[in-house]
């Protein structure tokens, strides 16, 4: 089907046309989503929530950008809100522990998805590990790695997703293999 006519399909509310897009899309926006959130049921709440925004949405689009590009960028944040907001409850959490007013902190495994088809690792641990190492890269080089090391995505694709220019995205993927080394260096200091 024609991407004009299946967007124009889409904006007129058919259900087919909403139907076709789930189909294409779903496991696209899931196994995206399970690289920055490696959590299956966290990761499945957000691909929904990624689906309702494309829903609600889609009379917005304009066309700038092919589709794929549009619902890629829409899970990208989508993945990011979340981590932040995980990442303040965590902070939130320890200020309160701090001040004797304790919350049982979450002490359940969070990575619990090591069967993702784009990272293929000896074992759970090192997974876990590489994904530790990876949430803790500045923002925009966690982005970039995940979509190009784990998503397979070119620099093209990137660079349409996130805005930025392809050196741009050659440069933050650079820093960002230096930084892992230097934790996954540190992880396996403190494991020894």
């Amino acid at each position: 089907m024609e991407e004009k006519r299946f967007i124009k399909e889409l904006k007129n509310g058919e259900q087919p046309a909403y139907s076709k897009l789930i189909d294409d899309f779903q496991q696209k926006v899931f196994s995206t989503c399970i690289s920055f959130v490696p959590n299956k049921e966290d990761a499945e709440d957000i691909a929904q929530e990624v689906f309702v925004e494309v829903f609600n949405s889609i009379k917005k689009f304009k066309g700038d950008s092919k589709l794929s590009t549009w619902i890629y960028r829409i899970a990208t944040n989508k993945c990011l809100e979340f981590i932040r907001k995980r990442n303040a409850k965590k902070r939130f959490a320890f200020l309160q522990s701090l001040f004797g007013n304790d919350i049982p902190l979450d002490k359940t495994p969070y990575f619990t998805e090591m069967n993702h088809p784009g990272i293929i690792l000896e074992n759970k641990e090192k997974s876990e590990t590489l994904f530790r190492a990876i949430n803790q890269l500045p923002e925009a080089q966690k982005v970039v790695f995940t979509l190009n090391k784990v998503e397979g995505m070119s620099y093209k694709d990137i660079s349409e997703i996130t805005n930025k220019s392809v050196p741009s995205i050659e440069s933050l993927l650079f820093r960002a293999k230096k930084n892992l080394q230097q934790l996954l260096e540190n992880f396996y200091k403190e494991d020894n």
